[in-house]
């Protein structure tokens, strides 16, 4: 398995779209700051140029998150079918081909995220008022949408390695992540020990956490961490499955 994970990794960091992605991505943050601390002096009584305001277009925005998770791993698993086809021919198990892109991909992702962070929080900190509690908050924030972000992404890793369409795929990420709640409310309303169901899932929580973050009261929630690790184990293990027995033409 570290042969293929070096061999990967090698491929992995020379995919120049992937890193061109991931600079948009920091660039847009950068941007995002800089218009913002700017409007005020365009327009005095502009109201939304605040650090809260800032963090919050990361709290809010998971499925889009997501999305940028889906180019990454788009990266090892996209159009590399024969590839995968001469690994298997060359006798690497389809359980280390599985594991391995995701390790690698998932590391990216976290990395990435991690630094995005770590770039929201300067920025914040230097274009707009001070704020050590403001800071503190949207960090517990992020750590409660981690296991909800992680298991979206395993869902993206598992539907790509059985080669589901990327339209698909995003359409299962707003599906879960966008509107679960919204459909689990009416439809286990009138059902006795159901009825609340719909709180546990996935945009219900991320929802939640962005209000609770914009009223000053977010909190670490081992609820979040659940859910997401119940989701991604469930996935990890259907997809690891149908991966083994997937037919790769």
């Amino acid at each position: 398995m570290i042969n293929y994970l070096k061999s990967e990794l090698y491929r992995l960091l020379h995919k120049k779209n992937l890193h061109l992605t991931s600079i948009i991505c920091f660039l847009l943050i950068l941007a995002a700051g800089l218009v913002l601390s700017y409007l005020p002096k365009v327009d005095p009584s502009f109201p939304y140029a605040t650090s809260p305001f800032f963090y919050s277009n990361v709290i809010s925005s998971g499925v889009l998150i997501l999305i940028v998770g889906l180019l990454f791993n788009i990266a090892l698993t996209g159009k590399d079918i024969t590839v995968i086809k001469q690994s298997v021919a060359f006798g690497i198990s389809r359980k280390v081909i599985f594991w391995s892109k995701l390790i690698l991909t998932l590391g990216y992702f976290i990395i990435v995220c991690l630094i995005g962070i770590g770039l929201m929080v300067v920025l914040g900190e230097n274009l707009f008022t001070s704020d050590t509690q403001v800071v503190i908050s949207f960090l517990l924030a992020c750590l409660n949408m981690i296991p909800i972000i992680l298991s979206g992404f395993l869902i993206i890793h598992t539907l790509k390695m059985i080669k589901v369409g990327e339209a698909y795929i995003v359409i299962t990420l707003f599906f879960i992540y966008t509107f679960s709640g919204d459909i689990l409310r009416p439809l286990f309303r009138s059902v006795s020990g159901l009825n609340n169901l719909y709180q546990y899932a996935p945009s219900t929580l991320l929802t939640e956490n962005l209000l609770n973050f914009m009223n000053e009261s977010v909190k670490f929630e081992f609820s979040y961490w659940l859910i997401g690790v119940v989701i991604s184990l469930i996935t990890l293990l259907i997809g690891s499955q149908k991966f083994a027995k997937i037919s790769i033409d």
